[in-house]
């Protein structure tokens, strides 16, 4: 999927939700912040540092990924999964670095450190993902429908538990995701994708009150008769 003519750009602290239909672009483009795709042209910078100046191996290990499945792997241990970034760099107490990362999100150390993936529910390994993601300090996270899969009430208990770690740590996030309502509980910012290209991008009050183009009236439209309700973070 190519990308056409995008320029966005997520200031320090916040969370940029991409969303649109599927095919627009929303995948391709967050995985070119970590280089998973590295575009034709154009230039992508972190922190003012243009990420293909930077070994692709080493970028990845500073920014936190969570995918839609999790990603974890099958033969590791809970706390092994989560670890994996502070032993790659060369901390100097990777379990311990696990275990913050779990407490922070909602999982003692102690009771499921020992677990292998298989033995926890969808939630409780996207909680274990999530503590991957940012067990090494990363203050970048990108994920890809990484609530998507659960169900109602998981995805919403993790839903809050995000929000509130968010809160609480001030790391930089970018956001594709399919569901609207989740834009706008999380995202300072909503990118409106569609056939690889953003049609806009703004607060959802902005999109609400002003949306630029027919298709963004049309997809808010549509969430709201759906019975969706788009809440401002």
């Amino acid at each position: 999927m190519a990308l056409s003519s995008v320029s966005v750009t997520v200031p320090s602290g916040t969370l940029l939700a991409l969303v649109g239909e599927s095919g627009s672009g929303k995948t391709t483009l967050l995985r070119c912040f970590n280089r998973m795709v590295d575009p034709d042209r154009g230039v992508i910078t972190i922190g003012g540092v243009d990420v293909r100046t930077v070994d692709a191996v080493t970028l990845r290990r500073r920014i936190g990924y969570v995918p839609q499945n999790g990603g974890l792997l099958p033969h590791w241990t809970v706390l092994r999964n989560v670890g994996v970034v502070p032993t790659l760099i060369g901390s100097d107490d990777p379990d311990a670095a696990a275990r913050i990362a779990l407490d922070r999100c909602g999982l003692s150390a102690e009771r499921f450190g020992a677990r292998f993936p298989h033995e926890l529910s969808g939630g409780q390994r996207q909680r274990v993902a999530l503590a991957r993601a940012l067990a090494a300090s990363q203050n970048v996270l990108l994920l890809d429908e990484s609530f998507s899969a659960l169900d109602a009430i998981s995805r919403h208990e993790l839903i809050e538990a995000f929000h509130a770690l968010r809160s609480s740590l001030g790391f930089t996030a970018v956001l594709v995701t399919h569901d609207i309502a989740e834009a706008a509980r999380l995202a300072d910012q909503i990118a409106v994708m569609r056939a690889s290209r953003i049609e806009q991008c703004a607060p959802l009050a902005t999109l609400l009150l002003a949306p630029a183009t027919p298709y963004v009236r049309e997809l808010l439209e549509r969430a709201q008769a759906s019975a969706q309700t788009l809440v401002q973070p």
